[in-house]
């Protein structure tokens, strides 16, 4: 089987051919994903809530994510693998090349890190030292606190453009994805159709190029999933026909509907 790069998913963007993409944190679920189709995989700094059952994600380290990123690897030989750079790991240019260095190491195509424009000089860094970007905007969990909640963003015209300005000034520093999580549908549809770079979206509408669920949340395991969250397992009876019904839906734009989108 021949590896999928970023190539194959800005095709995918030129074709309007939307994708799936769902957090792996060990070997055996990213086999299992991998088999029904899933090409694209993101070890999440989720995992300190999902896994490690912390209240946000702060508590998760760079060790934490390369050990998950060795294990979905080796799982997944040839998916596309994205990995979270947790809280804290890219304060600085010089502590997100030693970090990314890991990750890449560990098995990962693309380090993610969350926040705008201040990122710029971190991301032209990063890929000048061959290490691919994805940005991620909107509802950052890593700012919890900052945010005073997980809310969703860019609700008045405000920060709405604040958000437009950020997602092209990153393109321009060189991110080649970027994950909207937690903003309206229509603000995630012009932000996609304004970069040339495919928009994955969480909690965004369907009008983005790729959707992202957290795989918890999409078997039905959270106590208190998100809005934005469906769970594929109740109407598909076993996990393999949950994980290929999600990818289906995803590719159809079925999902997310307005029921789990916001407007």
């Amino acid at each position: 089987m021949k590896p999928i790069t970023m190539a194959d998913l800005n095709q995918l963007k030129k074709e309007k051919r939307k994708f799936a993409t769902i957090t792996a944190y060990d070997s055996s679920f990213a086999q299992l994903f991998a088999g029904q189709g899933i090409n694209v995989m993101l070890v999440g700094d989720s995992l300190g809530m999902a896994l490690q059952g912390a209240d946000t994600t702060i508590p998760v380290t760079i060790e934490d994510i390369v050990y998950h990123t060795r294990c979905v690897r080796a799982g997944a030989p040839y998916t596309f693998l994205i990995a979270d750079m947790p809280f804290m790991s890219y304060a600085t240019p010089e502590q997100s090349c030693e970090n990314a260095a890991k990750l890449m190491r560990a098995g990962a195509n693309m380090v993610k890190i969350e926040g705008g424009s201040w990122l710029n000089d971190t991301i032209k860094i990063l890929t000048e030292r061959s290490v691919p970007v994805c940005a991620h905007l909107g509802l950052t969990p890593q700012s919890v606190h900052v945010l005073g909640g997980y809310k969703v963003q860019g609700r008045d015209e405000k920060s709405a453009n604040q958000l437009i300005k950020d997602a092209i000034t990153l393109e321009q520093a060189g991110i080649q994805l970027l994950v909207l999580e937690c903003v309206p549908t229509e603000l995630a549809k012009r932000i996609t159709d304004e970069l040339q770079i495919p928009v994955i979206g969480i909690g965004a509408g369907n009008m983005t190029d790729g959707q992202v669920l957290v795989m918890h949340d999409a078997l039905g395991i959270t106590a208190r999933p998100p809005k934005f969250a469906k769970n594929f397992l109740e109407e598909a009876g076993n996990m393999r026909d949950a994980i290929r019904l999600y990818k289906e839906q995803v590719e159809s734009g079925a999902y997310p509907d307005k029921e789990h989108s916001f407007n």
